[in-house]
């Protein structure tokens, strides 16, 4: 039998290992790190992407590894901060989003910073000043999937319609994808529903059945008002010349998306092709981003099939899911024969699984998937790090934000397990940079187990110059 106290044992040895690695970093603040930072950047407070870390971290990680030039890489591109920031300072930019809402507000970016700005701006008046959607006389349905039923109050919900179907008669392309996205950026204000990580929490007055203590989200707003301030709010924005400002040197780096999963689209890239890598991958933490932004990619066209299988494209970390069946297929067969060795040898975390394995027979897990999402977490996270690996240069820099967890009392290092996975990959562990708040426990894991932070931590790794020769050799053969 596994017990809290052999987890802890181990956990201990591994913290050992990286002892001179981890260092509290008095400059990262929570809020610089996560989405709170960006509310007073204009062009994030447009859609309120909460996974998304801040402009200014990405800044100060370019400034303090001298990151200048080059190319740069971001497989978990979110809303696009790491790219926009390295943009800015003339960098090359790719990222990989799977998320539609995270590619359309990349894509929106993009285009009212290119030269279609000033138009947009001048039809944004013109819609203000019109408001065409209030003389529509038809509304388009709203294309809800089964769990966004009953999210609007009704008059809201024919008021959207309308604003969608006004937006047919638009001719400008380019300003009607800003009206649609301004639309997308309300939707949360003018219904029932409120994002709180794992699921859309539902107010009382949806209809929905609710729990002991029934949840009011306070004033819901009406769509007339929501969206004349949502393009009020990007008018005034665009006629800012700073606008896009983050320190722009007289070249502007170019910005690539790519709409998939990056298990899949980092095997196509040419080794060696990067200069630099910053990510945030979704934490192991069971947050279904198919379900908080549920009514944002109904209004994206997402239908029910589509939406099942986007979550099961998702990396895995939520209860919901599977095995991926074509995995191994996706990469060589010597890089995925090392990540698998790598995830093998990883003694904590397999203790940390056998635990959860016994927790499930035993049925004291509050879910019984658990166990599958946190093996398939590390696996596939560490089949990412070796190939990101390949497509790095030799000495650049690989920095990832991400939070360790806790699941029926077993405090997970994730920084720790990934780091060690990191170096048989090849990279040197420079710093574990962690930050000087950590993270509290779930209110069912303070009542059974007591309270213990969790860290949250900046890792700064480096490929290893040394590497080089050894992966040519290997391709070679």
């Amino acid at each position: 039998m596994t017990t809290l106290d052999t987890i802890r044992k181990e956990v201990e040895t591994l913290e050992g290992r990286f002892q001179s690695k981890l260092s509290v970093n008095s400059d990262l603040k929570r809020t610089l790190v996560s989405f709170q930072a960006n509310k007073t950047e204009a062009e994030y407070r447009w859609f309120k992407y909460k996974e998304g870390f801040s402009a200014s971290l990405i800044g100060h990680i370019l400034d303090v590894l001298k990151v200048s030039s080059g190319r740069i890489l971001d497989p978990f591109a979110g809303s696009g901060a790491a790219l926009f920031v390295a943009s800015g300072r003339g960098l090359d930019a790719v990222g990989i989003e799977l998320l539609p809402i995270g590619a359309e507000i990349i894509g929106t970016r993009v285009l009212v910073s290119s030269s279609k700005r000033r138009s947009i701006e001048d039809g944004l008046k013109r819609w203000r000043e019109e408001r065409p959607w209030t003389k529509e006389l038809k509304a388009t349905p709203f294309p809800h999937l089964r769990i966004t039923q009953d999210a609007f109050p009704q008059e809201t919900e024919r008021d959207l319609g309308c604003y969608v179907r006004s937006l047919e008669h638009e001719t400008n392309s380019h300003l009607r994808r800003v009206l649609r996205f301004a639309a997308l950026s309300v939707l949360e204000e003018i219904s029932y529903t409120r994002k709180d990580g794992q699921y859309l929490r539902w107010d009382h007055r949806s209809g929905r059945r609710q729990g002991a203590r029934p949840f009011d989200k306070g004033p819901v707003r009406s769509f007339d008002v929501a969206i004349l301030d949502k393009l009020t709010e990007i008018y005034i924005d665009l006629g800012k010349s700073d606008l896009f400002d983050f320190g722009k040197q007289e070249r502007i780096g170019s910005i690539q998306l790519l709409k998939g999963s990056c298990l899949r689209l980092l095997p196509r890239f040419d080794s060696e092709s990067f200069d630099c890598l910053i990510t945030s991958p979704p934490y192991c933490n069971r947050y279904d981003y198919t379900r908080t932004y549920a009514l944002e990619l109904a209004m994206l066209g997402i239908g029910e099939e589509e939406l099942r299988n986007l979550r099961q494209e998702l990396m895995s970390c939520t209860v919901e899911n599977r095995d991926k069946p074509d995995l191994q297929s996706l990469f060589s067969r010597d890089l995925y024969q090392r990540a698998t060795r790598a995830f093998d040898s990883q003694t904590e975390l397999q203790t940390i699984l056998r635990y959860l394995d016994e927790k499930k027979v035993q049925k004291e897990l509050n879910n019984l998937g658990i166990p599958r999402m946190v093996r398939n977490y590390f696996f596939e996270i560490a089949l990412i790090i070796f190939e990101s690996s390949r497509v790095l240069k030799p000495g650049a820099p690989f920095v990832m934000v991400n939070d360790n967890v806790r699941y029926e009392g077993a405090n997970i290092p994730v920084d720790l397990i990934l780091s060690s996975i990191a170096q048989q990959a090849g990279f040197d562990v420079e710093n574990i940079w962690v930050l000087p708040k950590g993270k509290g426990n779930s209110s069912q894991q303070m009542g059974a187990h007591g309270r213990e932070e969790t860290r949250k931590c900046v890792y700064i790794w480096r490929r290893a110059k040394a590497q080089q020769a050894s992966q040519r050799d290997r391709r070679a053969g």
